[in-house]
């Protein structure tokens, strides 16, 4: 049974909360309001399945208590036959409420910025580059995400070097945070006339997209410099000085853009990627410090680490964060943007580590 003093220790956060959102200073207040909104409904949420789950227990112990001191057969059987149902139903509304109470990030509802960089193995990584991203586009699509591209870096023959893009939706962090880290490709490569296996990676990095509110940026703390754009573009973007490269001075993050044919777009571009990158790399700080759990393989933001292998001879999906009870994926639905049952099985070991922890 779930320890019922903590289901009261979040009714009173939830008391503490909406005291806080009726002072005029802070509902006033945006930044304040930012975290205490999401917080305020994930609360009220979560307070509504902790009341369900405590009626169940009175109607269960009043049950019993009906078996124990009425006479009538015909009752009890069935008092009976309401107690046994309520037990059976009992176990799973238990198990639903412990995984509610697993605490979730406040980043799992942002919507987010992606970055794909091709690795080791030159053009064909570049090619598996723009797999990946065709993997994303399709996937969002399913789900009924927006998809809007801020930077893109070609390469010869129609991957991608770099590309950066924006995902909005209902909760998509919480989804896609587990692509973080490098993944890595094995197949015959379309520029290899040998027949050759081979092997190549791209990195995937999943940045919680924040706004000027959460991350702000002063004018001294940047440099801006704009440039001649480069690769394919409309008729004026490759003659003009529209594209933009902004350094942060304190952290020595650099951002360019130049996809629009405007410069004032691309720097509003770049200032997205730049908020979310300095937003995570506080974030990943601060979870260092105090977090083990999202240290582990599943939850881990470390893009250093080779989470994944595509294997197109064998048409499978390898994640090397789950166990021997998952079994490997088709790669020919993964790479079709069928990425649902892979991210399931991710946040399952995730969820098992964290009610471990709990």
């Amino acid at each position: 049974m779930i320890d019922l003093s903590k289901l009261q220790e979040v009714k009173e956060r939830l008391h503490e909360v909406t005291g806080q959102i009726a002072r005029p200073e802070i509902a006033s207040d945006p930044r304040q309001m930012a975290v205490l909104g999401p917080q305020y409904r994930e609360l009220s949420e979560l307070v509504g399945h902790i009341e369900a789950y405590e009626a169940m227990l009175e109607e269960h112990a009043s049950l019993r208590e009906m078996m124990r001191t009425e006479t009538d057969e015909e009752f009890v059987r069935f008092v009976r036959e309401e107690l046994d149902a309520l037990s059976a139903a009992l176990p799973e509304r238990e198990q639903a409420l412990r995984l509610r109470l697993i605490p979730k990030s406040p980043e799992d509802r942002k919507d987010v910025i992606v970055e794909i960089r091709a690795g080791t193995g030159g053009q064909e990584a570049a090619l598996f580059a723009r797999d990946l991203f065709r993997l994303y586009s399709r996937y969002s699509e399913s789900q009924g995400w927006k998809l809007s591209i801020l930077n893109t870096s070609h390469s010869g023959i129609g991957g991608y070097k770099e590309i950066a893009f924006g995902i909005r939706g209902e909760s998509v962090f919480g989804s896609l945070k587990y692509e973080n880290g490098v993944h890595r490709v094995q197949r015959v490569p379309e520029t290899e006339s040998s027949g050759r296996l081979h092997t190549s990676a791209a990195s995937v990095a999943v940045l919680p997209e924040v706004d000027e509110v959460e991350v702000q940026i002063e004018a001294h703390e940047i440099k801006v410099d704009v440039y001649r754009s480069s690769g394919p573009g409309g008729q004026s973007v490759n003659t003009t000085d529209s594209a933009v490269r902004i350094t942060h001075l304190p952290s020595g993050l650099v951002v360019t853009c130049q996809d629009e044919k405007s410069q004032h777009k691309n720097k509003a571009k770049a200032l997205r990627v730049l908020r979310s990158r300095l937003y995570e790399h506080k974030l990943r700080e601060a979870n260092e410090e105090r977090d083990a759990v999202r240290r582990s393989a599943v939850s881990s933001g470390d893009r250093s680490a080779k989470i994944r292998t595509y294997n197109f001879p064998q048409d499978r999906v390898t994640d090397h964060r789950l166990g021997a009870q998952f079994k490997n994926f088709p790669l020919h639905k993964v790479i079709d943007g069928h990425l649902a049952p892979l991210l399931d099985a991710l946040r399952t070991v995730d969820y098992a580590e964290r009610l471990a922890a709990l």
